[in-house]
């Protein structure tokens, strides 16, 4: 795989205000795409995860939810340090956690498909809309795709991952807009803590179909927060 420079992405900060995460473009300030679905989650999902909460406890509830963000923050950080060519993995072997879901999304997910990187931990906007970070841009089995990184505690089914892919929705709206890009494929890589590598992929039609939604969230948060 080879990096091209082909576009410049830019740089950006964020702020946590009322719980809701903000990406600054020097004045400027565009809520995230994970702060918009998470504000605009359906009932049935609320109503699912405080169940979820009760079921297992608060303090268990929270140590798994930091857990696992502390492991998603780790491999994402070993997939990026492998593809910038820092990780010689004949001279490195690990039986950390992170470390093997890593590798399995390189050996299935990344190896003979990846064939040119844009930008890693890419900031994407839609001008005066949202942002957010894509994990990866690049060509991908010969398309130009957008790809995120995730880790799960079990197999994922479609119907559950719903998010991920209004998050690629959001992601490829914003660089088809931004850079005129015809981006029209979107890929979840995700491996499981007992090792298992899955990939979803959403591609024409439905990848369009997903963008619409997408703004669909986009217009409630709005209207919850009297924006424009």
């Amino acid at each position: 795989m080879e990096w091209n420079n082909k576009f410049t992405y830019p740089k950006s900060s964020r702020s946590l205000e009322n719980g809701l995460r903000n990406y600054l473009f020097g004045k400027k300030k565009l809520p995230s795409v994970t702060s918009i679905l998470q504000a605009t989650k359906s009932e049935e999902d609320k109503a699912s995860l405080e169940n979820w909460k009760e079921r297992v406890g608060h303090k268990e509830a929270n140590r798994i939810k930091n857990e696992a963000s502390s492991r998603g923050t780790s491999m994402h950080s070993y997939i990026e340090e492998f593809l910038r060519g820092r990780i010689n993995e004949s001279f490195f072997e690990s039986n950390e956690q992170h470390i093997r879901m890593s590798k399995e999304i390189i050996d299935k997910g990344i190896k003979g498909k990846l064939e040119e990187i844009y930008g890693m931990e890419t900031t994407l906007y839609y001008p005066e809309k949202y942002a957010g970070t894509a994990d990866l841009v690049g060509i991908y089995q010969g398309q130009e795709t957008i790809i995120d990184f995730k880790q799960a505690n079990k197999p994922k089914k479609v119907d559950y991952i719903q998010d991920y892919f209004l998050q690629l929705g959001a992601y490829t709206l914003a660089h088809n807009i931004v850079y005129k890009t015809n981006i029209t494929l979107g890929v979840i890589l995700l491996c499981t803590v007992d090792n298992l590598f899955q990939d979803f992929k959403i591609e024409g039609s439905e990848l369009l179909m997903y963008q619409n939604l997408f703004l669909g969230r986009l217009k409630k948060f709005n209207e919850m927060n009297n924006l424009s």
